[in-house]
């Protein structure tokens, strides 16, 4: 008989993480969700447009943005894979993403199309292929990355910042239908996280990173690690009634 109660992370065997590497990076992938959930079933997106979802040793499958047709079958092949090896997923981070800034009068329909499948199409249907299992168990947590772009308004991101905005409205429509599995399904919008490419393509000065640090009400720059806590947070039993939410962590940019 399956327990109505929710186990805590340190119970968590079964936990996928898709691209959780580009934003969060060692401290969760291969650190404080990994001491969590051990015999992790990592699915982890890259930062590159020619690859949304890879599935890391032993599964490996690649999907590309622009939707192939076999894109769903091998998606849930490989989370067959996992779930023949681990078990039925309790847990689900979307996170695949890529911030590519483009001038809005220059933006062409596959550039478009690009930033909408490598930032919101595998969250769709990532969590399509997963719920299943999540019933079978009886309760599950799906975590989804937002972010604050669309709440700012912050020019040259109107395609990411739309996808953004897409991933909040599809968290609050899943959670309603997957509320009676005690499935929970919230979103994490980040701030300002720099990351070694935030870095390297947009924050290469000094000046350009004090900027970031006078637009938030705290002093402090966020690190992967803020970000990484609230996702163990609603992926642990610690959060069981919390669902249908998006939260920012965002140092009081907004």
């Amino acid at each position: 008989m399956l327990s109505v109660s929710h186990p805590t992370v340190n119970q968590y065997v079964r936990a996928l993480i898709d691209a959780l590497d580009h934003l969060l990076r060692k401290p969760v992938a291969r650190g404080d969700f990994a001491d969590h959930a051990h015999d992790l079933g990592a699915i982890e997106g890259a930062e590159r447009d020619d690859a949304v979802v890879r599935a890391q040793a032993p599964w490996r499958a690649e999907f590309g943005p622009r939707g192939r047709e076999d894109e769903q079958r091998r998606l849930r092949a490989a989370l067959g894979e996992i779930r023949a090896a681990l078990g039925p997923a309790a847990v689900l981070v979307n996170n695949a993403a890529n911030d590519q800034r483009y001038e809005f009068d220059q933006i062409t329909p596959e550039q478009f199309d690009r930033t909408i499948a490598v930032n919101f199409r595998h969250v769709f249907f990532a969590a399509q292929a997963i719920v299943p299992q999540m019933r079978e168990l009886g309760y599950g947590s799906i975590v989804n990355m937002s972010s604050v772009s669309w709440m700012r308004g912050i020019p040259l991101l109107e395609a990411y910042a739309s996808a953004k905005a897409a991933i909040v409205g599809f968290t609050n429509t899943l959670a309603r239908a997957l509320g009676p599995h005690r499935i929970r399904v919230n979103a994490i919008a980040p701030g300002t996280v720099l990351t070694e490419r935030q870095r390297q393509l947009w924050f290469q000065t000094e000046a350009q990173v004090e900027a970031a640090r006078a637009a938030q009400c705290l002093p402090d720059l966020i690190a992967p690690e803020d970000i990484a806590n609230l996702a163990l947070f609603l992926a642990s039993d610690d959060s069981r009634l919390i669902t249908k939410q998006t939260i920012s962590v965002n140092a009081g940019v907004l």
